[in-house]
């Protein structure tokens, strides 16, 4: 088991443990101040960290080596835990909608104002550093170079290509420091303005931000676990592969199924004519293992056809 969890998905992992910490001192300053928004931003805390270390084990478990019972692998498990997170988080979101709601009706001033102010700018620093994290682990796993700043625009870009673990950690934690500016906000704001409704306001868009997250992890991860066909920019990559071979005139069909962070290629080649069938055997399995020598790659099956001198195999727009 430990050396399962040592496969897991670092960024939920290193996630979890944030979020944690972050949990128990929003709460310990929502109790003192009695802040709204200080209350749906402790929820925030609660839900990513329960969510985060859920798909941590799930993206540890999806890395268990296929048996004789489950031929297929379990890459498919890290999408359910992520639909369980995601459940959770939906619960959060009408729990800190009420409140709000209850805060717009009955607004009270809350106190203890700097220690507010201070655990939210903790917060932003440390939701922000775990975003940073994600974006590095988006440029890792769609085999992207970005360094720097330009980590931010290819992230948004390139997410796609990313596993559902760091899809949610992603999206969680740019809604989480958006939650917690949009908290600091309202709480100075009403503080210094005495308009007190701003707490609840404030409360209510943070759980409105959680309900948009809820939809869109959901609806990912949905399409995951009934199976997905891989991106274009995938299918071109292992295309490339498998025309790069001499003997290879031609690709007649390829599938490639998405499960998890793992792809599986089924596909049918054209040879060059006059091969003997031992010598098309021994190309096919060369094509095999230099696809599968591919990050990510979980199985190949290949068919190989002698040419029929009819161009079939078009690289895919990547746009779409």
């Amino acid at each position: 088991m430990l050396e399962l969890l040592k496969k897991g998905n670092k960024s939920s992992g290193t996630a979890a443990l944030g979020n944690t910490a972050l949990a128990i001192a929003k709460g310990i300053a929502a109790a003192i101040s009695g802040s709204g928004a200080m209350f749906a931003t402790t929820i925030h805390s609660i839900a990513d960290a329960t969510n985060q270390g859920f798909v941590f084990f799930g993206s540890a478990l999806a890395e268990k080596e296929r048996t004789e019972r489950f031929p297929a692998g379990f890459g498919r498990v890290v999408n359910l835990f992520v639909l369980i997170a995601v459940i959770v988080i939906s619960i959060m979101a009408y729990e800190t909608i009420v409140k709000g709601w209850h805060l717009i009706q009955d607004p009270r001033a809350t106190t203890h104002i700097w220690l507010n102010t201070g655990i939210l700018l903790l917060s932003i620093m440390t939701d922000g550093y775990v975003l940073w994290k994600a974006m590095k682990q988006i440029a890792e796993e769609s085999l992207t170079e970005a360094t720097g700043f330009t980590r931010i625009s290819a992230a948004f870009r390139n997410i796609q290509y990313a596993s559902p673990p760091t899809r949610l950690v992603f999206y969680e934690d740019i809604v989480a420091t958006i939650g917690a500016l949009l908290a600091l906000i309202s709480i100075l704001l009403a503080h210094f303005t005495g308009f007190l409704l701003l707490d609840g306001i404030g409360t209510m868009l943070i759980g409105i931000l959680l309900i948009g997250i809820a939809l869109k992890i959901g609806y990912d991860n949905t399409i995951g676990l009934i199976g997905v066909s891989a991106p274009a920019k995938i299918e071109n990559r292992i295309a490339e592969l498998i025309l790069n071979e001499p003997e290879v005139v031609d690709i007649l069909e390829m599938r490639v199924l998405q499960e998890g962070r793992q792809y599986h290629v089924e596909s049918y080649i054209e040879l060059k004519k006059g091969l003997t069938l031992a010598d098309a055997d021994d190309i096919k399995i060369k094509v095999q293992k230099k696809v599968l020598e591919e990050p990510d790659i979980d199985d190949v099956t290949l068919g190989i056809l002698e040419s029929d001198n009819q161009k079939t195999w078009e690289k895919k727009d990547s746009a779409k």
